[in-house]
């Protein structure tokens, strides 16, 4: 590449790198200004029952997840799951699915990344994404109820009628908050609104009670409400939006300072530490020290992927692979997503790997590249589920000792749903060109 191709491309990635790093950054400063006012409360006998566990594991913990990313929902997952009295492997197990709705978690920014990587809208590929998630959530559940009994919690008929209903519930809301709104909120506004319905439902709170609830949740609920209104309030929107809007690269996503969702995060967070009368300082400090690996990986992988794709290298990939396998070679597509989300434990990372090949890919192979994307987005951010960092952070948490050998050996089932709904939509795909 020409020098000046070489700085301009260089640029585009860095520019990509810092609208992932501020919502890293901006969320694990959010996270750790929450943890100065937690509390926690043990569970009732009464509300300790296998419903209160699909909650924890399919709502509780991937709003958080959608939330701030990086795996603190599997932190709140597994302080939940011990307060019902489950630790060790089954705890292990059953937190890992507060990573089941990754492709909106850190408020979307992976499937930003993808977007803009493989030419499509946000709330296109959003979409998409949302519609290849039914199934694999059905098959999540399957899994689930296995997991729940192992764990000593034996799901019956009546329960799983009532969780198949709500899973499904949950599933239609994610595909309509990702068609009439912003990906940035659309796991956060469907998991929030029936947490407040299934709390109402199940808790039968006194006033008081849903006060105190209302006070504990406060800071989640400000974010929620500050981000819904900012995306769904057009005049608001906007003007925020136009509001010193930067956007140095047409081909990448523009940075409006008051509508990006690391500044409702670093707000809330302010007024967090204001009530609390803490000196931010520190909390800055702990911030830093817990980022900046996060914050270096990412950086290096998406400044790589706009330099290979700007060289050509993607195409040259794309073309090889085609040659050699044909369309045979789309089958490639959900494996080498599933292995680099497995690796990496981003969905922003992977698809900075992949997606300009697979974008390339689909050209060559004259299939549907919307849909090839979403595939690419959603298997890999799905198996970002069993990446290493994740495992062993839940293992750390727990205290647990066993290896990772066999903690893999209890959890690969946990790949398949993503992987086999991935293969399908390929071979559907194919099929239909």
């Amino acid at each position: 590449m020409p020098l000046q191709d070489l700085l301009v491309q260089a640029g585009a990635g860095l520019w990509l790198a810092w609208l992932v790093i501020s919502i890293i950054v901006s969320g694990m400063f959010f996270q750790r200004c929450v943890q100065l006012q937690a509390r926690s409360e043990p569970v009732s006998l009464e509300a300790a029952r296998p419903a209160r566990l699909w909650v924890v594991c399919f709502l509780v913990a991937p709003f958080a997840e959608s939330v701030t990313g990086f795996g603190v929902g599997y932190i709140v997952a597994l302080g939940a799951l011990r307060q019902l009295g489950i630790t060790g492997m089954p705890a292990l197990l059953l937190g890992l699915f507060s990573q089941s709705l990754v492709p909106w978690g850190a408020l979307g920014i992976g499937t930003t990344v993808g977007a803009s990587l493989s030419g499509l809208s946000v709330n296109e590929l959003g979409l998409r994404s949302a519609i290849l998630q039914g199934p694999i959530h059905l098959l999540y559940l399957l899994i689930y109820w296995r997991l729940a009994a192992s764990a000593g919690w034996a799901v019956p008929l009546a329960q799983k009628l009532d969780d198949l209903a709500w899973t499904l519930l949950l599933i239609g809301l994610l595909a309509l908050a990702n068609a009439v709104s912003e990906v940035e909120i659309a796991g956060a506004a469907p998991t929030a609104l029936l947490l407040a319905i299934r709390f109402w439902r199940d808790e039968r709170p006194s006033r008081a009670r849903a006060l105190g609830v209302l006070r504990e949740q406060l800071p989640y609920v400000v974010l929620t409400v500050a981000l819904c209104a900012t995306r769904l309030i057009a005049p608001l929107r906007d003007a925020l939006k136009s509001l010193w809007l930067i956007r140095p690269f047409e081909s990448a996503p523009a940075f409006s300072p008051f509508y990006a969702a690391g500044f409702w995060l670093l707000l809330v967070s302010a007024w967090m530490l204001w009530r609390a009368r803490v000196v931010p300082g520190p909390v800055i400090g702990q911030t830093l020290r817990g980022a900046w690996r996060a914050c270096g990986v990412t950086l290096a992988f998406l400044v790589m992927a706009q330099l290979y794709v700007g060289a050509g290298l993607a195409r040259q990939l794309a073309d090889a692979l085609s040659a050699v396998a044909g369309t045979a070679a789309v089958a490639g597509v959900p494996l080498f997503a599933a292995v680099a989300g497995f690796l990496t434990g981003s969905g922003a990372a992977s698809n900075a790997m992949l997606m300009p090949m697979v974008n390339s890919l689909a050209n060559s192979l004259q299939l549907d590249n919307p849909w090839l994307a979403a595939v690419q987005n959603g298997v890999c951010a799905n198996l970002s589920m069993l990446s290493p960092i994740r495992v062993s952070m839940g293992a750390a948490i727990l205290g647990f000792a066993a290896s990772e050998g066999l903690i893999y050996r209890k959890a690969w089932h946990l790949a398949l749903p993503a992987v086999t709904v991935g293969l399908g939509a390929v071979g559907l795909l194919t099929l239909l060109r």
